[in-house]
């Protein structure tokens, strides 16, 4: 479970607050009693990024296989997502 601190620690002691609470991955902090926002360790943010890459990979793949994709030229794309 992550753990949680308020934004008025962050707010009194700063980066200090976060190295003291940082002891898994991930950081919550909270603002008027609700978690607000997200603090983790770049190593988890890439590892994370890449699993969010990995499934648009693999999502493409399957929609090319299916055949579900448009041929055309590129103007005529760029008319197609512009609405011109």
């Amino acid at each position: 479970m992550s753990k949680v601190i308020t934004a008025n620690d962050l707010k009194t002691k700063g980066i200090s607050a976060i190295k003291a609470a940082m002891n898994e991955n991930e950081l919550i902090i909270s603002e008027r009693g609700k978690n607000k926002y997200i603090v983790m360790s770049i190593e988890h943010y890439n590892y994370l990024r890449e699993c969010e890459l990995e499934a648009a990979l693999h999502e493409s793949q399957k929609e090319y296989s299916e055949k579900k994709y448009i041929k055309e030229p590129v103007s005529k794309h760029i008319k197609r997502i512009t609405g011109s």
